[in-house]
C-alpha cells in the first residue's frame, strides 16, 4: 500500500507538528515513483470575531481572512523545513468551530487516502457527553486514520495487527484477511516485515460463574481459546506469519491490545474500526476509541471495504 495523496491535521496548540513528522517521513519511506501530495489542514476560529454587532458581514468576513492569511503564513515555515523534491506540499487553513467537521467537508471535495492526525486525547467522563474530535473522526472518516503519539518511532519497526478470530460472522474472517494483506503490504513497502497478529478472547461472565455452580469455567475457558488458536493459526499460515508472532490471550480488546504493543515495543498498532452512532456510540464508543487512550504508539485505524456488511 501507497499513500499518494495525505491530509495532515496540524496541531495549533503545539509547535512541534508529530503529525506532519510522521507522514513526511511515510512518504519518503514509500519510495513512491511519482511525487506524494500533503495538504497542510488547520481549522481555525474565534468567537469574539463573531460577537460584534457593529460589524457588517462583510467586516466581519475580512477578519477572518485576516485570521487565515496569517495562519497560513505561519504554517510556511513547515513547509520549508520538510521540502523534497517528491513531496508536493498545499495548505489549506479555513474557519469552521468544528475541526471533524470541517475535515468531512474536505473529504467531500477531494478523495484522500489517509488522514495523519497528533492525538493526546485520554478517556474521561467527560468524554461520555462531550465527544472528542478523534471519536468523531474515527467514526466518520472514510479514509484509513493514522493517529500520532508523540514518541519517536521505534527502531524494531514492529506493526502489531489487531484482528477477530472468533469465526463468529463471516465478514469478521473477510474483514481480517482485508486488514492483514494491508499490513503486509504496508510492511513491504517500508521494508518492514515484521508483522505480529493480536487477538482477545472474552473473559467468563461473572454471573455465568454465580448463577450456575455447575458450571466449569476452566472447561469453558479452554474451549474458547482452543477454538481461538485454530482460527488465528488457519490465518497466520495463509501469510507464512510464525507462530511466536501471534499472540492469542483472555480479557478485553482494549486492554489486551495495548498490553501486547507495549511488551513488544510495537511502532504501529493497526486495528479496524467500524463508526457506531446514537446512543450505543455515546455510551459504549468503539474499540478503537478505547484503544487509543491507552497505546503508547501510533495507531491506524482502517474501515471495512464498503461493500462488506458490518454491525
Amino acid at each position: 500500500m501507497k499513500f499518494n495523496n495525505i491530509l495532515v491535521v496540524l496541531n495549533p496548540e503545539n509547535e512541534k507538528q508529530y503529525g506532519l513528522a510522521r507522514a513526511v517521513r511515510l512518504a519518503k519511506e514509500q519510495k513512491s515513483e511519482q511525487s506524494v501530495k500533503i495538504t497542510l489542514f488547520l481549522a481555525v476560529y474565534d468567537l469574539s470575531y463573531e460577537m460584534s454587532a457593529l460589524l457588517s458581514s462583510e467586516e466581519r468576513n475580512e477578519m477572518h481572512q485576516g485570521v487565515i492569511t496569517q495562519r497560513q503564513q505561519e504554517i510556511q515555515h513547515y513547509i520549508e523545513k520538510y521540502a523534497d523534491p517528491m513531496i508536493e506540499f498545499k495548505t489549506l487553513v479555513v474557519w469552521n468551530n468544528n475541526e471533524a467537521e470541517a475535515i468531512a467537508e474536505e473529504f467531500e471535495k477531494n478523495q484522500y487516502d489517509l488522514v495523519v492526525k497528533y492525538t493526546k486525547e485520554e478517556e474521561s467522563m467527560a468524554s461520555i457527553f462531550f465527544t472528542p474530535v478523534d471519536w468523531q473522526l474515527l467514526r466518520k472518516c472514510p479514509a484509513p486514520m493514522l493517529m500520532v503519539r508523540d514518541g519517536d518511532w521505534k527502531h524494531q519497526r514492529r506493526i502489531l495487527v489487531a484482528v477477530n478470530v472468533s469465526g463468529d460472522e463471516d465478514y469478521h474472517e473477510q474483514f481480517n484477511h482485508y486488514l492483514v494483506n494491508l499490513s503486509t503490504d504496508l510492511a513491504d513497502t517500508l521494508e518492514r516485515g515484521n508483522i505480529h497478529l493480536v487477538s482477545a478472547y472474552p473473559p467468563t461472565p461473572i454471573n455465568m460463574a454465580i448463577d450456575l455452580p455447575e458450571f466449569h469455567t476452566r472447561e469453558y475457558i479452554n474451549g474458547i481459546r482452543g477454538q481461538y488458536l485454530l482460527n488465528m493459526k488457519a490465518l497466520r499460515q495463509k501469510y507464512g506469519i510464525d507462530e511466536d508472532h501471534t499472540h492469542v490471550r483472555e480479557g478485553f480488546p482494549e486492554e489486551v491490545i495495548p498490553e501486547v504493543a507495549e511488551e513488544l515495543g510495537a511502532e504501529l498498532v493497526v486495528l479496524g474500526t467500524v463508526g457506531r452512532t446514537g446512543l450505543s456510540a455515546a455510551l459504549l464508543g468503539n474499540t478503537a476509541e478505547h484503544v487509543i487512550s491507552k497505546l503508547k504508539c501510533n495507531l491506524l485505524a482502517i474501515k471495512p471495504p464498503k461493500d462488506e456488511t458490518t454491525e
